[in-house]
């Protein structure tokens, strides 16, 4: 058995094989991020606070450094000698902010007996993809397989990550995040539904109703889709 916990946004504990990730932390209080600039609204982030959860962990996955994804309440929270997993384009950057067990993806690596291999994504569409930087998915195998699609629309190399892996569950995140100019860089409801049409597993959709230029919320994609998961901060899911 293994459990996907939402903390918020892009914020899981995903616990497999009696270890503990959490994945992607941002950690602050609500406020303590500017607005998303150039996005429809100028909220400041994040919207909602942190639930009342226990965030204790093992290692540290961190999918890209986006501030929605580590922030730097996260930066200040977590042990400096944590085991963290990221993007190689991003290990210096991890080690400079003080973190002293950092292991960066290039393939794949395995902690506590959990293969994590990192996966394609891509972060919008054209050349907007191109300046949103580097961003990855990963695929966390065990007694289970989890595919954490990551910030990424919906696009070949994700159908095939799902055809090679034969995931037992998939989070995506969707919110459709944009800003004034061009198309979502997140997963919209159709992106979302062509996931779970691609899967033979339980999806749930994440990365909604927490930073400003997610425009998609729960209850839209509720609405929309109706055979996706779509957990509420703080809800535990059982794989």
């Amino acid at each position: 058995m293994a459990t996907i916990q939402l903390v918020r946004h892009a914020t899981l504990l995903v616990s497999l094989d009696g270890t503990t990730l959490l994945v992607d932390p941002m950690l602050g209080a609500p406020g303590d991020i500017p607005p998303i600039p150039n996005s429809p609204n100028d909220r400041e982030n994040p919207l909602v606070p942190l639930p009342d959860v226990d965030i204790s962990h093992d290692a540290v996955l961190v999918s890209h450094r986006h501030r929605d994804h580590f922030d730097d309440a996260a930066t200040d929270r977590l042990d400096e000698d944590v085991s963290l997993l990221c993007q190689p384009e991003e290990a210096d950057a991890f080690r400079e902010d003080g973190f002293t067990d950092v292991r960066p993806v290039e393939d794949s690596v395995t902690i506590d007996g959990i293969e994590v291999t990192r996966t394609p994504a891509r972060h919008g569409h054209g050349d907007l993809a191109e300046q949103m930087g580097p961003v990855s998915g990963f695929v966390l195998d065990g007694d289970r397989t989890i595919y954490l699609a990551g910030d990424t629309v919906w696009y070949d190399p994700v159908a095939e990550t799902i055809d090679r892996h034969d995931p037992d569950a998939i989070v995506v995140n969707a919110g459709a995040a944009r800003f004034v100019e061009g198309d979502p860089i997140t997963m919209d409801a159709d992106d979302v539904a062509s996931t779970a049409d691609a899967a033979d597993c339980p999806v749930a959709a994440v990365h909604m109703d927490a930073i400003n230029h997610c425009l998609l919320t729960r209850d839209d994609l509720r609405d929309a889709v109706t055979d996706v998961l779509v957990p509420e901060d703080g809800e535990l899911l059982t794989v």
